[in-house]
């Protein structure tokens, strides 16, 4: 599958790594030309990279790796809505906000990253997860042992579909796929960066842990 990726740091990264060695043809995207991670990243892979733009014309799926707080102005950077149309987007991004030296979201409650672009892109098919979990376990979910909960959200089952494969071949069990409904769960999802930034205290800085839902 063509897939990609937008964001060239740390995320982005994990995730053209993982996507790579999956055989996926991947393109990791930048903001501008001769971005040097990107070009540092693709002649260790011997793998693509290139503008927003570039990234997402060709792709089957696209990986949003971007902050949040910058994701809908990397959507419109890499085309906007004519580019995005049809296309499965996977909105991994949290809105971080420490300008004012403490965790805050830039946007919650009424509201999310993944609402956000999916008013601003109504054509995409936006899909919402892998955000609840660091980095390097939301592509190689074993880091934690024994079964765990991975979420997805979005209004396109199909969509959600997609998705839920490509998880798979991360090694997400089906059975651990929740699927919460449309894309205002995305809300609750993203409002939970708090209580993961406090577990992560708890466990003395350990990015390999995540909650299972248990049901009665």
């Amino acid at each position: 599958m063509r897939i990609g990726i937008l964001g060239t740091g740390a995320v982005g990264q994990t995730f053209g790594t993982r996507l790579h060695n999956l055989d996926h043809d991947v393109t990791l995207g930048a903001r501008e030309t001769g971005n040097p991670r990107a070009l540092e990243w693709a002649e260790a892979h011997a793998a693509r990279c290139g503008t927003f733009a570039e990234a997402v014309a060709d792709a089957d799926l696209v990986i949003n790796a971007t902050a949040g707080q910058h994701a809908v102005n990397a959507l419109e950077m890499a085309g906007g809505n004519s580019a995005l149309a049809g296309k499965v987007v996977l909105d991994v991004s949290n809105p971080l906000d420490f300008s004012t030296g403490e965790l805050r979201l830039s946007v919650c409650n009424t509201d999310s990253v993944g609402e956000q672009l999916q008013r601003s892109f109504p054509d995409a098919r936006i899909v919402k997860s892998l955000n609840t979990v660091n980095g390097s376990v939301m592509v190689e979910p074993t880091l934690v042992p024994g079964q765990h909960t991975i979420f997805v959200a979005g209004n396109d089952a199909d969509a959600k579909r997609a998705v839920t494969v490509l998880l798979g071949e991360f090694g997400w069990a089906a059975a651990n796929v929740l699927d919460l409904g449309g894309i205002e769960a995305s809300r609750g999802m993203e409002m939970y960066m708090p209580l993961w930034v406090s577990i992560l205290r708890a466990l003395d800085g350990n990015l390999a842990f995540n909650i299972n839902v248990i049901q009665g």
